[in-house]
């Protein structure tokens, strides 16, 4: 495997509500080759965008470490953050309340051309901008366009084109193709697939639908409460799915074919509050293999086989 573009060790990102301590990102390591996808899955209000925007310095890490091309980017600040952002860029789940109703495309895709000020005059910023529309696929037609004036999938085109503007090498995919219609779903998909391959880009893919996960991603971490409970290259993890909770969202995924439908494996119980959590599992509330174990073992990642991570129980040595 080539060596990691980022990395992380034991991160974590906590956030102080009036009722304790919420523990959105809990001891997160992970690294993403250059020109590979990270898939990252889970429920709403498991973390994944929390630890996407903690990646990329959107938010501060409570602790842990984050490495970036080698370097130690946890603490960065001022300008040299400002130079780190040109690297690491985003695309956002809903394109039309990230993009500013009152600009038209061109000044919207410009935005970070001008906040870096990479290009010498106006002219040249145009240019650049038609350039942008082209490779996302965005006619030319619209650079007078209103974000309303736009359907879902060119308001993403416009997204896209502005993660694009500084020609990074690292981009936070989050839930980009959740809010579109399954058809607009696959282009999208498709571009995101060719500028990687173009480019060497490298994503971070956030996302809750598994079929999307696995058809662009070459490795996926399943995120429960903050925590990482299963990590593996894709077509292992649809195989041999280790963790409980896995095996759960697996089952849900909906086959066309009646003949080969699987039961679904539903979850019952409580889910464990995420705020000042007890030690143990966390999924251990709603597993139906819980065992006295995993309420008092401490959180780990095992490899159980190679390249195949899982953090359960079940799993574990000299349990």
């Amino acid at each position: 495997m080539s060596e990691p573009l980022i990395r992380t060790e034991n991160l974590k990102k906590y956030f102080q509500v009036r009722e304790g301590t919420l523990h959105a990102v809990d001891d997160i390591t992970l690294e993403i080759p250059k020109g590979k996808t990270l898939g990252l899955v889970g429920e709403s209000g498991c973390g994944k965008s929390t630890l996407g925007r903690t990646l990329i310095r959107l938010l501060d890490p409570t602790s842990g470490k984050i490495y970036f091309q080698g370097q130690d980017i946890t603490d960065v600040k001022g300008r040299q953050l400002r130079a780190m952002r040109k690297e690491m860029q985003i695309i956002f789940q809903d394109p039309l309340s990230s993009l500013d109703p009152r600009k038209p495309v061109h000044e919207l895709i410009a935005e970070p051309l001008a906040a870096a000020k990479v290009c010498r005059s106006r002219e040249e910023r145009y240019r650049r901008v038609l350039e942008l529309m082209d490779t996302v696929g965005l006619a030319r037609r619209f650079v007078s366009a209103y974000p309303h004036e736009l359907d879902g999938g060119r308001r993403q085109r416009v997204g896209i084109a502005r993660a694009l503007a500084l020609n990074p090498s690292f981009i936070v995919c989050d839930e980009p193709v959740s809010s579109l219609d399954v058809s607009i779903q696959a282009q999208i998909l498709n571009l995101l697939m060719d500028l990687q391959e173009e480019r060497a880009l490298t994503y971070l893919f956030i996302t809750h639908d598994l079929l999307v996960v696995r058809h662009i991603s070459d490795e996926i971490m399943v995120m429960y409460l903050g925590q990482c409970v299963e990590k593996a290259p894709s077509d292992e993890l649809f195989k041999h799915p280790l963790h409980p909770y896995t095996k759960a969202l697996l089952s849900a995924i909906p086959v066309p074919d009646i003949r080969m439908r699987r039961k679904p494996v539903m979850l019952e119980g409580e889910v464990t509050d995420p705020v000042d959590p007890k030690e143990g599992c966390r999924f251990a509330g709603r597993c139906s293999q819980c065992k006295e174990a995993c309420l008092r073992t401490p959180y780990a990642l095992q490899e159980v086989s190679p390249g195949h991570y899982t953090s359960c129980v079940l799993y574990r040595q000299n349990v």
